[in-house]
C-alpha cells in the first residue's frame, strides 16, 4: 500500500518557486544540479516539525504558514545611513565591512580596505568554481541546508591567509530593505589558514520601513591548525521576521573558536550550530544572550562533536523571557569512543520576567569514552527577591533595581567577547533592549 504524504501549502509553493526562479540562480551547470537534488530532498522531507527530535520545540511547518517568493535582486535604494542606523551599536566599529542588501552583496556600501592575508569575494561571483560549495548535511538538518542549497543567492567568500592576523573585524552585514516580503537566503565560506587569527561578526538586520520577511543563512568556518577565530552573530531582523541560521564549524589542531550569538527583536529565530574537531588540543567556547518579549520564539541548537582526543569544550548561554517569549535550548556534547581526555561543560540559564514565558532546556551528553570530564546543567527563575530588596533598601527605585539585575545577569554571557570594542557595541545593544523588558 502506498501512503501519500500530504504537503501544507507552505511546502508545496516553496517547491514551485525553485521551479520558477531556478534558471535565474547563479551558478554553473553542477551548482544547477546540486540546487535540483537539494530540492528533491526538501520535496521528499518537508519542512521540520515537532515529530523530528531535533525540531520537536520548534515547529516550522506549523510556524510557517506562507512561503515567501525568492529575493533575487538586491535594493539599490539603501544608504549607507540606514546601515549604520540598523547597526546600532556596532555601527563604530572599525571593521572591514561587507555589506549585503536583500541576499545580494552590494559594494558601494561595503568598506574593504587592502588588508594583507585577506581575500575577501562575494559567493554568487564564485558559484561557477563549484568545488566546495555545498554543504555536508548534519542529521535532523537536512531540510533546511536543502532548502539553503536549492535557493542560495549570494554570501561572503573569504580566506585568511597562513600565520596572517587581521588588524580588524571582518563585519559581514546582511540587511533587508525591500518594502516587499521574501525569502533571502546566503551562504558563507570562511577558511582561516593555519596560525592566523581573525575575527569574524554576522550581523542580520532590517532597514527603516522594510517589510518583514524569512532569512535562511549557513556559515562554514573551516579553521587551520593553531588558528585563533573569534567568531560572532547579531540577529535583529524585527517584528514578524523568520530567521533560520546554521553554523558548521570544523576545528584544525591546537585552534581556539570563541563564538558568541546575540539574540532579539526577530519573531522567530532558530540558530542550529554544529562544531567539530578533528585536530588533538583544540578548543571551543560557544556562547550568547537571547532576549524575547511579546509572542518571540528563540531556538538555540548546537552540537558539540568531540572526534579526537585532548580537546576542551565550553558553552555558556543567557536568556531573559519576558510577556509569552519562548526560549528554546537544545546542546549535545558528543564525545567518540577514542576522544580520550576530552573535558566538555555547558550551561543555559534563563531569566523568567512573566509567568505566561517559556523555556524548553534539553543538554545532553553522549559519552563513548572513559577518561573525560563533561557536565553540563540548566536553570530557570523569576528575580530573587531578596537581591531586589537589598538594592530597594538602599534607596534604588523598583525599576532601576530590576534593570541593575537583569544587566547583570546577561552580562555573565557579554562578558566572555575579550575584544573591548565588540563587547562594548553588543552591550548597548542588549541594554536598549533590556531597558524594555525590565520595567
Amino acid at each position: 500500500m502506498t501512503v501519500a504524504i500530504s504537503r501544507t501549502t507552505a511546502e508545496q509553493t516553496l517547491t514551485r518557486q525553485f521551479e520558477a526562479v531556478a534558471g535565474q540562480l547563479p551558478g554553473d551547470a553542477a551548482i544547477g544540479e546540486a540546487r535540483k537534488a537539494a530540492i528533491g530532498t526538501f520535496a521528499a522531507l518537508g519542512l521540520p516539525h515537532r515529530r523530528v527530535e531535533e525540531w520537536k520545540y520548534t515547529d516550522l511547518r506549523h510556524a510557517i504558514k506562507e512561503a515567501l517568493p525568492p529575493a533575487l535582486a538586491g535594493d539599490a535604494g539603501a544608504s549607507r545611513q540606514d546601515i549604520d542606523r540598523a547597526l546600532e551599536g556596532l555601527a563604530g566599529l572599525d571593521a572591514y565591512r561587507v555589506v549585503f542588501v536583500d541576499g545580494r552583496y552590494c559594494a558601494e556600501l561595503s568598506d574593504v580596505a587592502a588588508a594583507a592575508g585577506l581575500r575577501i569575494g562575494a559567493l554568487a561571483a564564485a558559484l561557477p568554481r563549484s568545488e566546495g560549495l555545498v554543504a555536508t548535511v548534519w542529521p535532523g538538518q537536512e531540510a533546511v541546508l536543502a532548502l539553503n542549497t536549492a535557493f542560495m543567492t549570494d554570501g561572503a567568500l573569504a580566506r585568511v591567509a597562513d600565520g596572517a592576523k587581521l588588524a580588524k573585524p571582518l563585519l559581514l552585514v546582511f540587511a533587508r530593505a525591500s518594502k516587499q516580503p521574501s525569502l533571502i537566503t546566503t551562504r558563507n565560506i570562511v577558511h582561516v589558514g593555519a596560525g592566523a587569527r581573525a575575527t569574524l561578526i554576522e550581523a542580520y538586520v532590517t532597514l527603516p520601513e522594510a517589510a518583514a520577511g524569512q532569512t535562511n543563512t549557513l556559515s562554514e568556518v573551516v579553521l587551520g591548525d593553531a588558528a585563533e577565530v573569534v567568531h560572532v552573530k547579531v540577529t535583529l531582523e524585527g517584528d514578524g521576521a523568520t530567521h533560520l541560521a546554521s553554523w558548521m564549524t570544523r576545528l584544525g589542531a591546537q585552534t581556539s573558536y570563541r563564538a558568541f550569538h546575540l539574540t532579539a527583536a526577530t519573531a522567530l529565530v532558530r540558530n542550529s550550530l554544529f562544531a567539530i574537531f578533528q585536530g588533538e588540543g583544540s578548543k571551543v567556547d560557544i556562547s550568547g544572550a537571547f532576549l524575547g518579549r511579546a509572542a518571540e520564539h528563540i531556538d538555540t541548537t548546537l552540537v558539540v562533536d568531540h572526534a579526537v582526543p585532548g580537546c576542551e569544550s565550553r558553552e555558556l548561554f543567557k536568556g531573559v523571557l519576558a510577556d509569552r517569549a519562548r526560549g528554546v535550548f537544545q546542546g549535545k556534547v558528543i564525545v567518540r569512543p577514542d576522544a580520550q581526555k576530552t573535558d566538555g561543560k555547558q550551561m543555559a540559564q534563563v531569566l523568567m520576567l512573566s509567568e505566561d514565558a517559556e523555556f524548553d532546556s534539553k543538554p545532553e551528553l553522549e559519552i563513548h569514552a572513559d577518561d573525560v570530564v563533561c557536565g553540563h546543567g540548566s536553570t530557570a527563575a523569576e528575580i530573587d527577591a531578596d537581591l531586589l530588596f537589598y538594592l530597594r533598601a538602599r534607596g534604588i527605585p523598583l525599576g532601576v533595581a530590576r534593570a541593575m539585575l537583569i544587566e547583570s545577569f546577561v552580562g555573565e554571557a557579554l562578558d566572555k567577547i575579550e575584544d573591548e570594542a565588540v563587547r562594548a557595541g553588543l552591550t548597548q545593544i542588549a541594554l536598549s533592549r533590556l531597558a524594555g523588558l525590565s520595567a
